[in-house]
């Protein structure tokens, strides 16, 4: 039986898809040891669910554009549908080029949301 310390991670070859599509652009910093991701102002924009499914977050057209284009859906994980991520086939994950447009639709998509506030805590001396 797992236990709370468990960290379940996504495959290998997935990370390593994700990472080379990430450093397709290189204003985007890939965070996450367990969970790999993408965040901008407190927003996450990509992550790899441990399952090795690419979840990415795009505004509403480019969200329609993509589940048709890909024959994709909307990202499900941890008992709930993410409304604004889709889940990237694995297809289309492994063909950077495509996907890189499609990071940078993402990409500039969050930086039209709030930011939200940092939940660092500052170290006492």
């Amino acid at each position: 039986m797992a236990g709370k310390t468990d960290k379940k991670e996504a495959p290998p070859d997935k990370v390593t898809l994700y990472d080379k599509l990430i450093t397709s652009i290189p204003e985007i910093e890939r965070k996450g040891d367990t969970v790999p991701y993408t965040s901008l102002n407190g927003n996450m924009f990509s992550y790899l669910h441990h399952d090795g499914t690419l979840a990415l977050r795009l505004s509403e057209k480019d969200r329609e554009d993509f589940i048709k284009k890909h024959k994709a859906g909307l990202m499900q994980a941890y008992g709930i549908v993410q409304k604004e991520y889709v889940a990237v086939p694995e297809k289309v994950l492994a063909d950077t080029k495509e996907m890189k447009k499609y990071l940078k639709l993402s990409f500039e998509y969050v930086k039209t949301l709030k930011a939200k506030p940092s939940k660092k805590v500052a170290k006492k001396k």
